[in-house]
């Protein structure tokens, strides 16, 4: 199953002309791309899918689903150490 996570706008970066960003998921940061919010601040919470913030949330809603998710274990995706780890070889599809 696919979920969005929420968390909160932490600093604003350029990648190739992208607007990215980097959130923090209860103390994990991660980039996310914010692109299809182009109002959002910084310290704003947003709901990231996949890397890709969709929807900005309050600060309870956010608080209310990340409790949701972690009572429910679907918080893998973002507390894996595997994620930010680079491919030995990354020419190699796996």
């Amino acid at each position: 199953m696919c979920l969005a996570i929420p968390g909160k706008i932490v600093e604003f970066h350029e990648s190739h002309g992208v607007r990215m960003s980097k959130v923090d998921f209860g103390g994990i940061t991660r980039e996310a791309c914010l692109e299809y919010i182009p109002d959002a601040r910084l310290g704003d919470y947003v709901m990231v899918h996949v890397g890709f913030a969709i929807s900005k949330v309050d600060e309870d809603e956010a608080a209310r689903t990340y409790q949701y998710l972690q009572e429910l274990g679907q918080l893998t995706e973002v507390t894996s150490s595997d994620i930010d780890a680079q491919p030995e070889n990354p020419d190699e599809v796996p």
